[in-house]
């Protein structure tokens, strides 16, 4: 059997492979199970292997990588043009092994082992803030219900806190366990969090391409942290503007005819990154607006022609493409100049 093209729908607990030869004949379909995986792809000769990048996709891949074959990552979004009516697993995998022999087909890059758990860093400490949140949203509703209200923000939770922990007679007797159930929960929660956030700012520091990131203004440790974690060196975008399309901080498009409209951002790709990379854009924007001869021409400008969240939409764009730029070459980041105002 010459097999040389393989799409292989992945699962749980279930695998389909389709496979075709050099003139497009179907030579392979077959269902498979977890344990069998393995050993089935190390008998069978090198060859070109689609999967969808979903999860557990690139464990997948290293593995395959490792039994000699080549191994490609669809985005799913890709393949489903491709996918035949009566969707089945079968279809799904002759659906993958189609759109990977496309000549335009966009791949997404295997993400190494130290990658994907700087990754999973990332996002359980993103989780416990989510649930932090929770809690304190939480507690604050109780308590206004009787009156006890406090400012947003941290400051002001710490005054909910320690009227908690006092036992203030306006809170009723029966819900104090409760509420001291939650603000444990905060407590430990908080303290992962930090845990976390250390451990991250500790590799980011010892990481010489994170160090050089985090000579652009309005990138920390953790921005750096995540941009190299998420794409590596970069080399898989051709270009800065396609890294931060990626990201998704470029307006969306639509053209017929002679008729070009731009939208909104189109919000596509990390989440995660393009989140730190808004937030880190929106401090540098606002020391901007705090006082003169701390911005570039092209930051006054923006902020004289455009909303604030617009120009700072637009600022974590220019970042974004900065950021590649260091990747790419290898430099440390030069500033430009401050204009006059």
């Amino acid at each position: 059997m010459n097999t040389i093209m393989i799409g292989l729908d992945i699962a749980k607990s279930v695998f389909q492979v389709h496979g075709e030869d050099a003139s497009g004949t179907v030579v392979l379909c077959k269902r498979l199970g977890r344990p069998s995986m393995e050993s089935f792809f190390a008998k069978l000769p090198p060859a070109t292997i689609g999967i969808e990048a979903c999860g557990s996709s690139h464990h997948w891949g290293r593995v395959l990588s490792g039994l000699g074959h080549t191994v490609r990552l669809l985005p799913a979004a890709y393949v489903k043009p491709f996918v035949k009516r009566n969707k089945t697993d079968a279809r799904d995998a002759a659906a993958i092994c189609e759109a990977m022999q496309r000549p335009g087909m966009r791949f997404v890059t295997l993400k190494s082992c130290e990658q994907q758990a700087a990754r999973g860093i990332e996002t359980a400490r993103d989780l416990l803030v989510r649930q932090r949140t929770q809690l304190m949203n939480a507690m604050r509703g109780m308590l206004a219900e009787f009156g006890v209200v406090a400012a947003q923000g941290l400051r002001g939770f710490a005054v909910l806190r320690d009227i908690i922990d006092a036992g203030d007679a306006a809170i009723p007797t029966i819900l104090h366990p409760a509420l001291r159930g939650l603000l444990a929960q905060w407590r430990a929660a908080s303290e992962q969090v930090e845990a976390l956030e250390a451990q991250l700012v500790r590799h980011a520091q010892a990481d010489p391409t994170m160090r050089r990131l985090m000579t652009v203004p309005g990138i920390g440790p953790l921005t750096a942290h995540a941009i190299v974690a998420a794409i590596g060196d970069g080399r898989q975008f051709g270009s800065a503007r396609d890294f931060a399309a990626w990201v998704g901080l470029t307006p969306r498009e639509q053209q017929s005819a002679n008729k070009r409209r731009l939208g909104h951002i189109s919000r596509k790709g990390d989440p995660g990154v393009r989140r730190l990379l808004t937030h880190g854009a929106s401090a540098v924007m606002r020391q901007v607006r705090a006082g003169p001869q701390r911005g570039t021409a092209w930051m006054y400008g923006i902020l004289a022609r455009r909303p604030v969240k617009v120009a700072v939409v637009a600022q974590a764009a220019k970042t974004a493409r900065i950021a590649w730029a260091i990747l790419r070459s290898g430099e440390t980041y030069r500033g430009a100049a401050v204009a006059a105002v």
